[in-house]
C-alpha cells in the first residue's frame, strides 16, 4: 500500500512524515531525493548547469542561484522539472523495489500538481489554518511575502487538496495530537 503524503508549504508535512517514520513506515522523501541528486557529485548537477549556466558551485547546485534563475518563469520551471522529475521517479522506483510488499509513504509536496496522486493508494493531506501556515513560512530564512505568494500560486489550493484526500491531518495543534492523528490513519489502513 502506497500512502501519498502531501500538503502545501508550511503545513507541517515534514513533521508528519517523521511521525510516520517513527511508526516504522518507510518514507520516500521526494525533497530529500532532489537534494541528493543536486548535491555534491549528484547526477543532476551537470544537466542543471547545462540548462541554467552559473547555477552550480563546488560540484553542487547552488539552490539560491537556481531559484533566482527560475523564479517567476514558467518556461524555466518546466525545463527544470523535465530534468528533475524523471530522476526522482527513478529514485522512487528503487525505494519501492527495496520495500516491496510493505506499507510505504511517498512524501511529495506536489503530489497533485505532478499527477502523483494517480500512483498512490491512499492520499493523506497535511493542513493547518492559513494564519499558522503564513507564520511558519515567513519565519523561514530568506522567505518573503512575495515568494510565499508565488509558491502558493503554483500549488493546488489547500481546500482542494483536503477535498481530494482520503485523510486530513491537522497540524495547527500539539505534536501529541498530530501524532495521534497519524496513528489513527495507520489504524484505519490495517488490512
Amino acid at each position: 500500500m502506497i500512502i501519498g503524503l502531501t500538503g502545501s508549504i508550511g503545513m507541517g508535512k515534514s513533521a508528519v512524515a517523521a511521525m510516520f517514520a517513527d511508526e516504522a513506515i518507510p518514507v520516500f522523501d521526494a525533497d530529500a531525493a532532489v537534494h541528493r541528486l543536486q548535491g555534491v557529485g549528484g547526477r543532476l548537477v551537470a544537466p542543471i548547469e547545462a540548462a541554467f549556466p552559473g547555477t552550480t558551485a563546488n560540484g553542487a547546485v547552488d539552490r539560491a542561484k537556481l531559484g533566482a534563475a527560475v523564479f517567476g518563469d514558467d518556461a524555466a520551471i518546466k525545463r527544470l522539472e523535465a530534468i528533475v522529475h524523471p530522476a526522482v521517479g527513478e529514485e522512487r522506483a528503487a525505494f519501492l523495489a527495496k520495500h516491496a510488499g510493505k506499507r510505504v509513504v511517498f512524501d511529495v509536496p506536489l503530489l497533485f500538481e505532478t499527477g502523483g496522486d494517480q500512483r498512490v493508494d491512499v492520499i493523506v493531506v497535511v493542513s493547518a489554518a492559513p494564519d499558522v501556515q503564513r507564520a511558519r513560512v515567513l519565519a523561514r530564512p530568506g522567505m518573503t511575502a512575495e515568494k510565499f505568494a508565488t509558491i502558493l500560486a503554483r500549488q493546488t489550493p489547500d481546500a482542494e487538496k483536503r477535498a481530494r484526500a482520503h485523510h486530513v491531518i491537522h497540524t495547527d495543534t500539539s505534536f501529541d495530537e498530530t501524532r495521534a492523528q497519524v496513528r489513527a490513519v495507520l489504524a484505519s489502513l490495517e488490512i
